[in-house]
């Protein structure tokens, strides 16, 4: 079996040596652990009404991106190591953390927004005063890089996986009160907004729901048929999206563990969903270049945002839903006005 994380970074290391023009259609071919694998980039269709902002400073792939509480923030992680805070009003970088050695693959702000947590490659979370701008804690050395993290809705609790394996770290405490076992990678945690469950999205490509009190697993929800790369519940917690390496997003029901919907347009993998702040909406991002936005109750989609001019790694909504922050492996950030979005008729 193909290991996912080779992929993603020998796709990474293969689009830094290719000219991207603003609409290439390229093909690139990659020899992967004996296996080899074509990755298209797909041209942009027309440019939107409203261009969205777009933020700078970052000199490799943008993977992770997070809004404080009060959107007036919004961090992002990049490959090229560096941690940056940008002024969500100004529009501009506001400051630079570093520390880690090696790519950021996730960041995730508290819940009451004063610490920020990051995960690397350098096999080390680290916890920074949003205040200050400095470590808040000295840094937790992990077994293996983190390529996901969430707070409980308490900040209680850190959820963080990068191997098979998720780890629960009290915050207050810093130490690691359980591991929860998956077949293969884990790419996405999510915490349901009551705190009471855990999902995380593998390489195995399931998802499994966690009773976190207990930590016990209490459901596996199959339907994807490779690597599901994200999970995100939704503001109610009566829904959990996923998104895959199949290109596909799916909806479920968490009471009934059922699924009840797959969405259908990316044409290459989904690394990253999230539902807007009332729930009707899921953006979800893809490899393809294109952001899209999902009518939740309908299923169908809504919008098609173009503009990045390579993948799309994260997408996050502010917490008034009226702007949509995507992270690229272009470098950039982009920020979009929601109600701007341009329908497709779909």
């Amino acid at each position: 079996m193909i290991n996912a994380i080779e992929v993603v970074r020998a796709i990474t290391l293969a689009e830094k040596e290719v000219d991207m023009t603003p609409n290439p259609s390229v093909t690139v071919s990659l020899l992967v652990a004996g296996a080899w694998m074509s990755c298209e980039s797909i041209p942009a269709s027309a440019q939107e009404p409203n261009p969205p902002s777009t933020l700078s400073g970052h000199t490799d792939a943008v993977r992770s991106i997070s809004f404080s509480p009060d959107g007036k923030t919004l961090a992002s992680g990049s490959l090229d190591e560096g941690i940056r805070l940008w002024d969500v009003a100004t529009r501009k970088g506001v400051a630079r953390l570093k520390g880690h050695t090696r790519a950021i693959r996730s960041v995730a702000f508290s819940p009451d927004g004063k610490t920020l947590a990051s995960g690397s490659e350098d096999f080390t979370i680290r916890l920074w005063d949003v205040a200050t701008r400095k470590e808040a804690a000295p840094q937790k050395s992990t077994p293996s890089l983190t390529l996901s993290m969430a707070f409980s809705p308490d900040g209680k609790t850190l959820a963080w996986a990068g191997d098979r394996t998720i780890r629960l770290w009290s915050v207050p405490t810093h130490k690691e009160i359980a591991a929860l076992e998956h077949k293969d990678f884990v790419w996405s945690v999510s915490f349901s907004p009551d705190g009471k469950t855990l999902a995380s999205g593998s390489d195995d490509s399931t998802i499994r729901l966690w009773d976190v009190p207990t930590h016990k697993e209490i459901a596996a929800l199959k339907g994807h048929v490779d690597s599901v790369s994200s999970v995100s519940f939704s503001p109610d917690g009566k829904t959990l999206a996923s998104g895959g390496w199949d290109k596909s997003i799916r909806l479920w029901d968490v009471a009934t563990r059922k699924e009840v919907g797959t969405l259908e347009g990316h044409t290459s993998a989904v690394p990253s969903v999230s539902f807007s702040p009332d729930g009707k909406t899921l953006a979800s991002g893809g490899w393809d270049k294109s952001i899209r936005l999902w009518d939740v109750a309908t299923r169908k989609e809504i919008a098609t945002l173009m503009g990045h001019t390579d993948g799309v790694s994260s997408v996050s909504f502010s917490p008034d839903g009226k702007t949509l922050a995507s992270g690229s492996d272009d470098h950039t950030i982009k920020l979009w006005h929601v109600p701007a979005a341009k329908k497709t008729g779909k």
